[in-house]
């Protein structure tokens, strides 16, 4: 048995402002959003806003487990004329957000008004910009949908078993909008769709080797034998006579139609209307008024502050040559490489739990969920990323292992596993109450930071163990700090994908491989990248400013768990929220009161 049907994965087109769920009924009825009422509280209009766009939306996609994907018996609606319906309820809900009056709104209605707000507009604006024509990007797509774990009950099966069967649907409708796409020469980069078909090749099967087959191969002992032979019977039917065909289908029109036509001209800007669809990714993103150009000059000073570390490292390690003749000896060494997938893992693991060892020092309340470490399936490997948090699980990509540095794994582990991704889910789970809607939405700026934020962290918490795994934890915040220019440079200025590729080795010590799929990615999915190191620099400005004004009263755990609590919002929400948090902590110093020795 394969790696691929052992082990799968949720890897959903994923937006950076979402709110789960993302798979659905196809069928919905049409509802509009509640108009405000006169003589009731601003917080109770909100509310009642909030709380019907919640019920329409779970009529409108089903409903999903954190973490598990989703648990309905179909795919999502995705026609053109179920974007414009969604389109129509999403305008009219802002409509009504705009009526009411924000400065009538307690402390925490603000921040669900201002997250709320965010999430409908980014929302909208992809539909406006008709992005679902474009359904797919470098390492995220819609025709991988299966889940990381098996399921725990017959009726999730079940449900899985609907999912698969409305694969002819589902399919039938990306494709609609993939050549409504190529009409108007809006298409995923051609340099992006390279290889991204052999995706698609393992589910083309039509036996158990399908790698949908794998959560059946796993079934919990507890559906009796019974009916788990009965629903792996059903399986092995809706594989051969749905699933292959279908997929088969997929690739031949990508293959033959799609990929030979897909645009070569990548940037954004050269897109329709493509100046004001970058300066939505940037506002989805990042989440903070930014231009391109004040964006990519940030990058550059990054850029330049970061490569003054890298050297400094690289004399501590005792290297004698040149910075250049330092990357190539850190790439080709073989000391820094595992021999085999095992090894690799087991390095993540060794980082995952030493920083588990520390959490006590560096958090007040720890979440009582755990997650896996598990490979990259086969399947998707090649051009997947080096590795990916969540709740469930972190991934780490087992893929060549001569372009995986050891080096690296120690800022990848803290990042994608814990204290950062997948310790970030577990604690929003435990966080404290708030609207449904709020447990399903999330902001890059705010995530994607906190990941880059326990990279540096990591430093704190005695993680980084050589000048070597310091020099990893470097290069990935200069490859984060060098995308704000990359991205910027491809999207608005006219880099081409050599330059960026020579930019990035240039100035990391990252793999060829991975610098080619990061970049493949960044002209996929235009912004994206911009938000790690912004995100990240708000987070470290936030600490700076609490460390100084409150000096040795300064309680890394509190404000660490003010961030975790706060849940996914806005940068401007972050930032206005933490400098509430510093006066707020001020003002509890100046009122401590020191007992009397002897009573």
């Amino acid at each position: 048995m394969t790696r691929a049907v052992r082990v799968s994965v949720l890897l959903g087109l994923v937006c950076s402002v979402s709110i789960l769920p993302v798979m659905a009924s196809a069928q919905t009825v049409p509802v509009s959003p509640p108009a405000v009422q006169a003589g009731v509280s601003a917080d109770a209009n909100l509310k009642a806003l909030y709380e019907a766009e919640w019920a329409w939306r779970q009529a409108e996609f089903g409903r999903s487990i954190p973490g598990r994907g989703a648990d309905g018996p179909t795919l999502p609606s995705v026609t053109p004329e179920t974007y414009a319906r969604r389109l129509a309820y999403w305008d009219k809900a802002l409509k009504m957000l705009d009526q009411i009056p924000v400065d009538q709104l307690s402390h925490d209605e603000r921040i669900n008004a201002e997250v709320f707000r965010a999430s409908l507009t980014t929302q909208a604006n992809n539909i406006r910009f008709k992005t679902y024509e474009a359904p797919f990007n470098s390492d995220s797509f819609f025709w991988t949908f299966n889940p990381r774990t098996p399921y725990r009950t017959a009726e999730e099966y079940r449900n899985y078993l609907g999912r698969l069967r409305d694969i002819r649907r589902y399919f039938a409708e990306q494709t609609v909008n993939m050549k409504a796409g190529l009409k108007r020469g809006y298409t995923v980069p051609y340099v992006s769709t390279v290889g991204r078909d052999k995706t698609m090749e393992p589910y083309t099967k039509a036996d158990e080797t399908n790698p949908f087959y794998d959560a059946f191969a796993q079934m919990p002992e507890t559906i009796p034998a019974d009916e788990a032979a009965a629903l792996k019977a059903e399986a092995r039917t809706v594989i051969r006579d749905v699933v292959a065909p279908e997929y088969t289908r997929l690739l031949t029109f990508f293959r033959t139609e799609y990929q030979p036509r897909a645009r070569r001209d990548f940037a954004a800007w050269s897109l329709p209307n493509g100046k004001a669809f970058y300066k939505a990714r940037i506002q989805e993103f990042v989440t903070l008024d930014m231009t391109p150009e004040e964006i990519h000059q940030l990058g550059l000073k990054e850029v330049t502050r970061i490569r003054a570390d890298m050297e400094k490292t690289m004399r501590d390690s005792g290297f004698k040559g040149t910075f250049a003749e330092f990357l190539v000896f850190m790439r080709t060494d073989p000391q820094f490489y595992a021999k085999t997938p095992r090894e690799l893992l087991s390095y993540s693991a060794y980082v995952s739990k030493k920083a588990d060892g520390k959490l006590k020092d560096f958090f007040a309340v720890l979440p009582r969920y755990r997650h896996a470490i598990l490979p990259v399936p086969d399947a998707v490997a090649p051009i997947y990323t080096s590795g990916r948090g969540g709740l469930d699980s972190c991934l780490m990509n087992t893929y060549a292992l001569e372009s995986r540095p050891l080096y690296n794994l120690p800022a990848l582990t803290l990042h994608e596993c814990t204290p950062g991704h997948s310790y970030q889910a577990a604690a929003a789970l435990e966080a404290p109450p708030r609207p449904e809607f709020r447990r399903y939405t999330g902001f890059s700026g705010y995530g994607e930071g906190w990941g880059l934020y326990t990279e540096w962290l990591g430093t704190k918490m005695g993680i980084y163990e050589t000048p070597y795994e310091e020099f990893g934890r470097q290069t990935f915040e200069m490859w984060r700090a060098a995308r704000l220019a990359i991205d910027t440079g491809l999207h608005t200025q006219g880099w081409t994908r050599q330059q960026a590729i020579d930019y990035l080795k240039d100035n990391t010590a990252l793999a060829q491989l991975d610098i080619e799929n990061e970049v493949d990615r960044y002209i996929a999915w235009p912004g994206q990248a911009l938000a790690y190191k912004i995100g990240e620099l708000k987070m470290r400005e936030m600490r700076s400013l609490a460390e100084k004004e409150l000096g040795a009263d300064f309680d890394q755990r509190t404000f660490h768990d003010t961030i975790l609590n706060m849940g996914s919002v806005p940068l401007t929400t972050f930032e206005r929220e933490m400098r509430g948090y510093v006066d707020a902590e001020k003002t509890r110093v100046a009122k401590k009161v020191t007992p009397n020795a002897g009573n």
